[in-house]
């Protein structure tokens, strides 16, 4: 040991580590740049890894998007300016008609949604998806892996998945939400649950938005509602324009003729000639719906759960007693109403990534470390062929190079 080293050894442990500190810094500058990858000297190539939510206990609220205190301020405010007899000025939607800036978007977020379960299905016939029988987790690849993440009541003690063949529900989960046809008119009651029909909350979100489905007929208003001292007034008739003489209106659920069929629509049928075309339309289908559905919730907005996955698109949430999360009893059934963020209208299901899908080699439970993960959809194109964006290079940790098995105890 060296005069220094004995030195620094005798000094107290906080003035040492900045002795040891400094050092550390002199032998870093002397070094040679030419000895670092390019990857460590290289601002521009320089990936910050993106964590991802973990998975929430039973017992645990989903996080709220707005603070309680400001939520606490809104209603005093709001409290306060029902007190007074006065008009409050309510702007598009909040007073019944539709942002205009916003409709193309609506059609552009309810395309892209049948273009891209088009290309997922289509995807599926040579991809396939396993799901665990327990967990439920799903897995994008021919070969299941062998990473034990399997914990919950049922499962293994080796914490191992068993595996099943999964579809397209499982890639692309589907959220439902109770169809209204005024949304500023009342919530849904218990008693209406099995009358008012359910549909997909993103179609939903588009038809409250401006797009015109003849299956699930909305109202468009064409005054406005006005807000005084906390009531809504609104002078339009209750009845819709065209269905004036009554004769083939349904006496319950929202309005619509009896003559009218219901007719599923079918899945456009992709243009393309390739199965990596096809992938490539569907990824980008998937990014103009996630971003077309973020801009909608700028302006309309949505409820969820703060413990089950349950929708509702509108200002308010149903009054359904049909919730059986965390201490549903003390609630009498009713749902913990929130506002909803992007991920609960179009929730992403993240899979391990597989660097090198065509090895047919699955991933490791011994190198779960060195995988990152990807949103099923995402997964699923990018194994079709389809050119991953640079926004998920974070999160499948395409900057880790995955060691064998031999190697991983010689890294460092």
């Amino acid at each position: 040991m060296s005069v220094l080293e004995r030195a620094v050894h005798m000094l107290p442990r906080r003035i040492g580590g900045l002795i040891n500190q400094h050092r550390a810094e002199v032998v870093r500058r002397n070094v040679s740049t030419s000895l670092v990858p390019s990857f460590y000297t290289d601002p521009a190539r320089w990936t910050e890894h993106v964590e991802l939510p973990r998975r929430r206990q039973r017992s645990e609220r989903k996080p709220l998007v707005t603070a309680v205190n400001e939520l606490k301020r809104r209603a005093r405010s709001e409290r306060q300016s029902r007190q007074v007899v006065s008009e409050i000025t309510l702007r598009p939607p909040e007073n019944g008609l539709l942002v205009k800036r916003l409709v193309p978007v609506a059609h552009e977020v309810y395309n892209a949604r049948r273009v891209l379960f088009g290309c997922a299905s289509r995807v599926l016939d040579n991809v396939p998806v396993h799901v665990c029988r327990v967990c439920g987790e799903v897995h994008v690849g021919t070969v299941p892996h062998l990473i034990r993440t399997c914990d919950v009541a049922g499962s293994l003690a080796s914490k191992e998945h068993r595996w099943a063949g999964g579809g397209i529900e499982h890639v692309l989960p589907l959220v439902e939400s109770f169809h209204l046809y005024d949304r500023l008119g009342r919530a849904v009651s218990h008693e209406e649950r099995l009358l008012v029909d359910r549909i997909p909350a993103v179609v939903e979100l588009c038809i409250q938005a401006g797009v015109d489905v003849p299956e699930y007929p909305t109202k468009r208003r064409i005054f406005p509602v006005y807000n005084v001292a906390g009531k809504m007034i609104d002078f339009e008739r209750k009845f819709p324009r065209d269905y004036s003489n009554g004769k083939d209106i349904q006496t319950h659920g929202f309005w619509e003729k009896k003559n009218s069929q219901r007719c599923s629509v079918s899945q456009p049928f992709p243009h393309a000639d390739s199965v990596q075309g096809i992938a490539t339309q569907g990824m980008e289908a998937w990014e103009r719906l996630r971003s077309g559905v973020s801009k909608l919730m700028t302006e309309y907005t949505a409820q969820t759960c703060g413990f089950c996955p349950e929708v509702q698109v509108g200002i308010k949430g149903h009054r359904a007693r049909i919730c059986q999360a965390y201490k549903h009893q003390m609630r009498d059934g009713q749902h913990a109403w929130q506002e909803a963020t992007l991920d609960d209208l179009v929730p992403p299901v993240y899979v391990w990534h597989v660097p090198d899908p065509h090895s047919g080699k699955p991933p490791m439970n011994e190198l779960r470390r060195y995988y990152g993960k990807l949103p099923a959809v995402v997964e699923l194109f990018s194994q079709a062929g389809a050119s991953i964006d640079e926004a998920y290079r974070g999160m499948m940790r395409g900057d880790v190079t995955v060691p064998e098995l031999d190697e991983e105890k010689l890294v460092v």
